[in-house]
């Protein structure tokens, strides 16, 4: 079914396809949004970085830790900012929405420390409050993410936290790397997207050999944040439960937990991540690692990375993780876009 355009829209009732496809849409746009915010020359002088997200709007900087920032970044995932932020930090606010509770108090308390801060969502309270505490703030528009998901709103989050470090004289990329990702990311909406046969389109390919079984991730260096991405997508988009490991981390503990429960060799298959701009020895450790696998009977299914540039390699696997997601949730029969659990859980929480 998964060729089958009628099919995939009675489904996608929120056009979670659309939010996929105009991925390089939404890097141009807030791209050019971002040339207009000014950031005041000290920012320059930090000795760390950290990221206060969740979920979704936390997604970009998993992708920016694992690019060569010569400062240490940090993401935090709750309401205080870490012990040692100072003013040496520089402190990053994201949310989607501008309405992230832990991100809201956090980044106060980033503030009081007098770490330099800098703000990127949509709008809501915490616009408001970088504005009237003249803080340097990104309000990106959201035209190009119809489903209004902000784990597919990655062109924001990505390079929304890309120009504000670049802004800042931390992190540089020149007009020829962004459309070099550009035509990167429409190289692989062709090459993964729905108008691509089955036959022909190993994003397809992947989410049916992934059918029925929890799905596990495995990256390693520049591609770390891509697996934790990927994760994040099939857990919410595929309603699948599965989750993410490093390599060589994972060849320290989880092979010896393969075995048990029997069930494992039914239940689970894994996605190695692989590419040729990996050290050797990491490499060799994949190779390795699936005769591991094979010992204990699980299965895995490996997508070796194509480009030649660890950016476009990002890239590559951002957009095949995002189809993976999107096509196991079509063929799961469901609506990728609704989190029933999630907006429950929000509604307790505030009860």
């Amino acid at each position: 079914m998964l060729d089958d355009k009628a099919k995939i829209s009675q489904l996608d009732s929120k056009n979670m396809l659309g939010s996929i496809e105009l991925l390089g849409s939404q890097v141009e746009e807030v791209l050019a949004q971002a040339k207009q915010v000014k950031i005041p020359a000290s920012y320059k002088k930090v000795n760390n970085i950290v990221v206060l997200g969740m979920g979704g709007s936390a997604l970009g900087a998993h992708v920016l830790k694992s690019v060569s920032l010569k400062i240490p970044l940090e993401i935090i995932n709750g309401y205080q900012a870490p012990a040692f932020v100072s003013s040496k930090s520089l402190v990053i606010a994201s949310s989607y929405s501008g309405s992230t509770e832990e991100v809201l108090q956090a980044v106060k308390e980033a503030k009081k420390k007098q770490a330099k801060v800098m703000v990127i969502c949509s709008g809501g309270q915490l616009a408001q409050w970088a504005r009237k505490n003249k803080i340097p703030v990104l309000v990106f528009t959201v035209n190009n993410n119809p489903c209004g998901s902000p784990r597919m709103g990655l062109g924001y989050s990505i390079f929304g936290q890309a120009a504000m470090l670049a802004n800042a004289g931390i992190l540089k990329f020149s007009p020829a790397e962004v459309k070099s990702v550009l035509q990167n990311i429409a190289k692989y909406n062709s090459l993964f997207g729905v108008n691509n046969a089955e036959e022909k389109n190993t994003a397809k390919q992947m989410a049916g050999a992934l059918f029925g079984k929890s799905v596990w991730y495995a990256a390693s260096e520049h591609l770390s944040g891509n697996a934790h991405i990927a994760a994040n997508q099939m857990n919410e988009n595929a309603k699948r439960f599965g989750g993410y490991f490093l390599i060589p981390e994972l060849n320290h503990h989880l092979m010896e937990g393969m075995l048990f429960p029997e069930t494992n060799k039914n239940n689970i298959k894994f996605v190695l991540l692989e590419s040729g701009l990996y050290d050797s020895r990491v490499q060799k450790r994949y190779e390795i690692t699936k005769t591991i696998l094979d010992k204990n009977g699980i299965e895995y299914v490996s997508y070796k990375c194509q480009e030649k540039t660890k950016s476009l390699q990002v890239c590559e696997v951002l957009m095949l993780g995002s189809y993976i997601s999107f096509y196991s949730a079509m063929l799961q029969g469901i609506d990728p876009t609704a989190i029933p659990f999630v907006d429950f859980f929000k509604a307790e929480l505030k009860r």
